[in-house]
């Protein structure tokens, strides 16, 4: 954009130049009398000193122009960071009130508990597949009818763009139920196949802290480390800078 600004302004520059010397009078200095001479060429200096004025004026029009556009340009952009930024911590919010749920004991009124639990169905749509699944979480906490819900969910819509997310969750609400194993195959699932999601990084911290609980050290480190080299500015840098401490430690 403001490539394009500075050649229009370049443009408009050698138009209004070529424009005020064309009308610039040009005097013919070669015959006549001294005097005549001279004020022909004062002639001509006055008028060359008017068209440069004259492309002076031009070129300050031209530069408010384009500061005026460039500051137009630099609003809009921030303004568009303000939205994006808001989107990013209202979805980060939204993360850590889901694992603040996680994280609690579950604890569930007892007319809750007793009921039994409903079967998955594959008859929802794709999002109201998903939907159900985490509101079992984030609405009902009821956690382990949350696992088959996910489960289906994964069976039915293997190619979903919410199937990242899907894992990572029956990863959390495994790795809760101190399941290791299964825990780990979907934490493994979210760092191998979705490179770009943004559960990614806490899937490898998770895996690290499995790997920590199977008193496999060497692996716990790699993992750790790998976080620390991959996501330098995520939070889960510092967790993963803690454990690692924690572990040369011990």
């Amino acid at each position: 954009m403001k490539i394009k600004y500075f050649l229009l302004a370049g443009l408009l520059q050698g138009a209004a130049f070529n424009a005020a010397f064309a009308q610039a009078p040009v005097e013919n200095l070669s015959g006549g009398s001294t005097e005549q001479r001279l004020s022909a060429l004062e002639r001509t200096i006055s008028a060359r000193m008017n068209a440069q004025q004259t492309i002076q004026t031009q070129l300050d029009e031209m530069q408010l122009e384009v500061n005026e556009l460039r500051g137009a340009v630099e609003l809009h952009t921030h303004k568009l960071e303000q939205i994006l930024q808001r989107q990013r911590e209202l979805y980060l919010e939204i993360d850590k009130r889901m694992e603040a749920v996680l994280t609690q004991p579950q604890t569930l009124p007892q007319e809750v508990a007793q009921q039994p639990a409903q079967p998955a169905s594959n008859s929802l749509s794709e999002n109201d597949a998903y939907d159900k699944a985490v509101n079992l979480i984030l609405k009902e906490k009821r956690y382990d009818d949350a696992i088959p819900e996910f489960q289906q969910f994964l069976k039915d819509f293997p190619q979903s763009s919410y199937a990242p997310n899907a894992h990572y969750w029956l990863g959390q609400l495994l790795f809760n139920k101190r399941d290791w194993a299964n825990a780990e195959q979907h934490f493994d699932q979210v760092v191998r196949f979705y490179p770009d999601s943004s559960k990614r990084a806490d899937s490898m911290l998770k895996l690290g802290v499995i790997a920590q609980k199977k008193s496999n050290i060497a692996r716990a480190t790699q993992l750790f480390e790998q976080v620390i080299s991959e996501y330098p500015n995520a939070s889960e840098k510092r967790l993963a800078e803690n454990r690692l401490r924690n572990l040369q430690q011990n």
